[in-house]
């Protein structure tokens, strides 16, 4: 059984409704999502002090004030001319402690994007990702926009290793690259998040190095990586008839793989 990873937090003081100068917050990069300066301009052109709510800070020992989420609110009030703010501050965090608190509070609101999700939880030190990042180096791979050595899957890679482990995460791309060597296309979210889910769903059978080799060996026997992808993405579709999401592409390749692995197979056969 994998182990659940959660954002938490230690108990410590916050204060609400503090009046905050704009011009002293800082912001810590390794802390925050990407500032998109369109958004900035479109909140001041159209700006209402006493509707912005309050942002959130975190008070460090020296006494300087961090943006945990408010930036844009915050550079919308530079743009508009506008001194102060109504900040929920929180003291005596660490900088990890900062990053996990901006995710905790962005996770309802699914505000942020993937990347700088994975790039905030890595800071805050949480679990989900540091383990999903050993994984990836330990394969010469990051983060990035998919090619030979990038994943841009984000959300599949972190949802194997939430589900199933990191070791799961680990065979997968060992088998991905055993079948169809280092490309964009090997890394593919469905690839990536079929093999995660045939991996995953049937350890019992597909659980040591012999069986995964034999996998890797039949997946390359049966197409190329592209065609894996056209014929998941065609049959999540049903040649159209049907909607393609996310989930029923990944769920498409994974039922394409199973039926590689079961082909010719009397025993230790997988049933979907």
């Amino acid at each position: 059984m994998a182990k659940k990873y959660r954002y938490e937090l230690p108990e410590h003081p916050v204060d609400y409704g503090v009046k905050v100068t704009a011009a002293d917050l800082k912001i810590d990069a390794e802390a925050q999502r990407t500032l998109n300066p369109s958004r900035a301009k479109a909140i001041a052109a159209d700006i209402k002090p006493h509707a912005l709510g309050s942002i959130i800070v975190s008070q460090r020992t020296n006494g300087d004030m961090y943006i945990v989420d408010g930036q844009h609110r915050r550079e919308a009030c530079r743009i508009a001319g506008i001194d102060t703010m109504v900040a929920e501050v929180h003291r005596g965090l660490t900088l990890q402690e900062e990053a996990s608190l901006f995710l905790i509070k962005n996770r309802e609101a699914s505000k942020t994007n993937a990347h700088d999700e994975y790039r905030i939880g890595l800071t805050a030190g949480l679990p989900l990702f540091v383990d999903t990042e050993e994984v990836l180096v330990s394969h010469n791979l990051k983060i990035g926009s998919t090619s030979s050595n990038q994943i841009g899957a984000v959300q599949g890679i972190l949802a194997i290793t939430d589900k199933y482990g990191p070791e799961i995460l680990d065979d997968v791309l060992t088998v991905a690259e055993a079948a169809y060597g280092r490309s964009a296309e090997t890394w593919d979210g469905m690839i990536v998040g079929g093999l995660g889910e045939a991996i995953g769903r049937h350890r019992n059978i597909l659980s040591n190095e012999t069986a995964l080799d034999e996998l890797a060996r039949k997946l390359a026997k049966r197409s190329s990586a592209a065609r894996l992808i056209g014929d998941a993405r065609s049959s999540a579709t049903g040649y159209g008839s049907k909607a393609d999401g996310t989930g029923s592409r990944k769920m498409a390749a994974y039922r394409l793989i199973i039926d590689a692995w079961n082909k010719a197979r009397r025993v230790n056969r997988i049933d979907v």
